[in-house]
């Protein structure tokens, strides 16, 4: 099994860059960690960093496939931000995670920074946000693709940093046939202006995890107004 990874995190058009990107990636062992801040004038930033490094870090010192591990580890960073905050200044964090180990993959979010998983270049799944307008989805009262220009866009229902009851989403465990495998983890900064589409077009012509993310970042800097938010991702190739 062969692992190449990549990342990128950019302030945009905001004073602060609140996004935060940890990618640990050796003898086939990988943990990507994408998370974005919530809270304004820099406290977000606090908060994502702990999220991603938190998880990212115990992972690598305790690489278990196992959906009880991942768990506790995003319990872990959810009582850490939640022990960092100060009176008026409750930072949050959405964040989404990826680990790989002996032939398996297993993903975790909070809130609407998404992971995508691609098989032989083809989108074969991705996460669901938890956000009002991911839950106007699933009433039916607007489509997914609407979900980019919705007015309760930014509302997440989910979070690290909730002082009630915590409970991330874990997804099953993927086994990683023979195949090649893409993942994409990204905040919503990045995923609101670059379409499933063209990640997979633009995936059709990366020969790698970087030039990946440098063509959809393209995609994305002629299309971001001014004032757009930060944006950041990782990207993870797997060749079975």
């Amino acid at each position: 099994m062969q692992i190449a990874a990549a990342s990128c995190s950019f302030q945009g058009g905001r004073k602060y860059n609140e996004d935060c990107v940890m990618l640990n990636n050796r003898d086939g062992i990988c943990a990507a960690v994408v998370a974005d801040g919530l809270g304004g004038h820099g406290g977000g930033q606090i908060a994502s960093q702990i999220v991603a490094g938190h998880i990212a870090s115990s992972f690598m010192l305790n690489p278990r496939i196992d959906t009880g591990h991942i768990r506790m580890l995003f319990e872990q960073a959810n009582k850490k931000v939640v022990e960092s905050q100060m009176p008026g200044q409750k930072m949050k964090s959405t964040g989404a995670a990826l680990f790989i180990h002996n032939g398996a993959a297993l993903w975790g979010h909070a809130g609407d920074t998404r992971l995508y998983h691609f098989r032989n270049g083809a989108l074969a799944c991705q996460t669901m946000d938890h956000s009002v307008s991911q839950m106007a989805v699933l009433s039916g009262e607007i489509t997914q693709d609407q979900i980019r220009n919705h007015d309760d866009r930014n509302m997440v229902l989910k979070a690290f940093g909730s002082a009630e009851r915590f409970s991330a989403e874990i997804a099953p465990i993927c086994v990683l046939t023979h195949a090649f495998h893409a993942f994409l983890l990204c905040t919503d900064g990045f995923w609101e202006y670059v379409l499933e589409n063209e990640m997979e077009s633009e995936l059709a012509k990366a020969a790698s995890p970087d030039n990946w993310l440098q063509f959809m970042i393209r995609i994305l800097e002629r299309r971001a107004p001014k004032g757009n938010d930060n944006y950041s991702a990782a990207a993870v190739f797997v060749n079975i």
